[in-house]
C-alpha cells in the first residue's frame, strides 16, 4: 500500500495501476537504486504517446561512452502498435547496461504489452487504485508508520473522513501530523490540525509566498483550492501582499506609524508587509508584481489551467525572492 516496491534489481521493470502517487513511487524506488549502484548513470524519461520509434531506438542502442542508463517510458497504454512491438523486440536482447521502466496507467489497452514483459522476466509494480475506505486508513497508519510516529484507529478514521480519497494529500497530512504533534497522533490531533487547514485563505498562501517558504506556499495553495477558495482571491492575495511590500520597501522611514500615514494603510498591514519584504529586494519585487499581473489574466481565462498557473506563479515568486535575495547579500558583502 505504501508502493515502496522491493529491491528493483530487475533490469527490465514493470509499473501498472492507476494510483498515482503509486506509479511515480514505484519508479523513484527503482531509480534510486540504479543511482545507488551507478551514480553515473544516464536517464531518459520518455512519454509513449506520440514517441517516434527512431527516439526510442536512439535511447535504447549500446551507448558510445559506456555506463549504465536508466529508461522509462511513460503512458505505455497510449504507445501505437509500432511503438509496443519496438518495446517487446527489445525485451528478447536486453542490455545489461541499461534499465528499462515502462508505465502502463491501468485498464485493458495494450495489455499485451504488459504480458509481454512480463514473459520475458520483468519485474511488476502494482499500484491499483485505493478505492476503499479501509485501505485508505491502512495507507495513512503506514505513512505515519514511515514517518516514524505512531497514529490510533480513531485518528486514521478521522484524517481519511477529514482529507478524502486523495493519497498526495493524505500522505503530505500524515507526514505533518507526525511533525507537528511529535509522532503520537491521536483524534485530537487531526481535529486541530484539519481545523488549521480549514482555515486557509489566499492571504495564507500570500504570507508564505512573500517569505520565500516554498513548499509552506505550495501546501497552503493546495489546501485553499481544495476547500473551494477561487482562484481569483487567491490570485488578489498575492498581487496585494507583493504591491504593499513593494511600496514598503520602497520608503526609506521604517517608523511603521509614519509609514502608515504616507501610504494611508493600517498600521497592522503595514508591520506585516515590513516583515514580509525582508530579504527582497526592490528589482525582485518588481519582478514579482510582473508576475501577479501575468497570474491575474491567468486566473481569469487566459491560462488553459487556472491551478496550474497559480502554482506556477507561486514557484516563480519563490525563485525571484531567492535569487536576488542572493545577489542582493553578495553586493553588501
Amino acid at each position: 500500500m505504501s508502493a515502496t516496491p522491493v529491491e528493483p534489481t530487475s533490469h527490465l521493470r514493470v509499473v501498472m495501476g492507476e494510483e498515482e502517487l503509486l506509479r511515480a513511487r514505484a519508479v523513484s524506488a527503482v531509480r534510486a537504486a540504479v543511482f545507488a549502484r551507478h551514480e553515473d548513470a544516464e536517464e531518459h524519461e520518455l512519454a509513449a504517446a506520440g514517441l517516434p520509434i527512431g527516439q526510442l531506438a536512439d535511447v535504447l542502442a549500446p551507448s558510445l561512452f559506456g555506463g549504465h542508463r536508466l529508461v522509462v517510458v511513460t503512458g505505455v497504454q497510449e504507445c501505437a502498435g509500432a511503438l509496443a512491438d519496438a518495446l517487446v523486440s527489445y525485451t528478447k536482447d536486453p542490455d545489461p547496461d541499461l534499465t528499462l521502466v515502462i508505465v502502463h496507467f491501468g485498464g485493458k489497452r495494450n495489455e499485451a504489452l504488459v504480458k509481454s514483459f512480463r514473459s520475458a522476466g520483468a519485474a511488476l509494480d502494482e499500484c491499483p487504485k485505493v478505492t476503499s475506505v479501509g485501505d485508505r486508513i491502512g495507507f495513512v497508519r503506514n505513512e505515519v508508520r514511515q514517518a516514524g510516529g505512531r497514529i490510533t484507529a480513531d485518528a486514521a478514521s478521522a484524517l481519511v473522513d477529514a482529507v478524502g480519497a486523495d493519497l498526495r494529500q493524505l500522505s503530505a497530512a500524515a507526514s505533518q501530523l507526525v511533525s507537528d504533534f511529535g509522532g503520537n497522533v491521536d483524534a485530537e490531533a487531526v481535529a486541530r490540525f484539519h481545523h488549521g487547514q480549514a482555515e486557509v485563505t489566499g492571504f495564507t498562501v500570500a504570507e508564505r509566498v512573500l517569505v520565500g517558504d516554498r513548499a509552506g506556499s505550495i501546501e497552503m495553495l493546495r489546501w485553499a483550492l481544495q476547500r473551494g477558495v477561487a482562484h481569483v482571491l487567491i490570485a488578489d492575495a498575492i498581487a496585494d501582499g507583493v504591491r504593499t511590500a513593494a511600496r514598503v520597501a520602497s520608503l526609506s522611514s521604517t517608523n511603521p506609524g509614519e509609514l502608515a500615514r504616507i501610504l494611508k494603510l493600517p498600521p497592522w498591514k503595514v508591520k506585516k508587509a515590513q516583515a514580509q519584504s525582508r530579504g527582497w529586494s526592490i528589482d525582485g519585487l518588481q519582478q514579482a508584481i510582473g508576475v501577479a499581473a501575468e497570474l491575474n489574466a491567468d486566473v481569469k481565462g487566459a491560462a488553459a489551467s487556472a491551478d496550474y498557473a497559480l502554482e506556477r506563479a507561486v514557484r516563480r515568486i519563490v525563485t525571484i525572492r531567492a535569487e536576488t535575495g542572493r545577489g542582493r547579500a553578495s553586493a553588501g558583502r
